[in-house]
């Protein structure tokens, strides 16, 4: 950049006008600055996702904000399914107490109270075993491909 005879006036003599015009660039660089030392902090974090999804291709900066925004969806999701688990097997355990201890305060044991107790404790080994196993299908919407899958770009 070519030297400029820039002649600034003391402070007192510019008009508020002209002290926002001066202001203003300084503040929008400040404020870019800001934006692009966040998007750059995101990469950083999410730098293996991206790896995933865009192995060989240079992210921009709506790349990176997507794929962000993506990524927090899913980890949402997948919380929020880890957390009803949870909850149902607390749930389920707590009402199998509650059926052993009512149905313990009796003395004398029908076939049905024996046979009652006997399916209520495969149905708790059943529901942990399902609880517990990897691969099971999640009855929450899982996020589709096309949310997944490669980024939109107009070109």
């Amino acid at each position: 950049m070519a030297p400029s005879a820039v002649f600034l006036e003391p402070d007192n003599l510019l008009t508020p006008k002209e002290k926002n015009k001066l202001r203003k660039p300084v503040v929008e660089k400040m404020r870019r600055d800001r934006i692009n030392s966040s998007i750059e902090q995101l990469k950083l974090l999410l730098e293996k996702e991206f790896q995933r999804h865009q192995p060989n291709s240079k992210l921009e900066k709506a790349d990176i904000l997507e794929m962000t925004v993506s990524y927090l969806k899913q980890q949402t999701v997948a919380s929020f399914h880890k957390s009803s688990q949870f909850d149902f097997r607390e749930g389920y355990s707590r009402c199998l107490q509650e059926a052993f201890h009512f149905l313990s305060l009796h003395k004398v044991r029908t076939e049905t109270q024996t046979k009652l107790l006997s399916h209520f404790q495969k149905s708790q080994a059943a529901a942990q075993e399902v609880a517990f196993s990897p691969g099971k299908p999640s009855a929450l919407k899982q996020a589709s491909p096309k949310d997944t899958g490669t980024l939109w770009r107009p070109w």
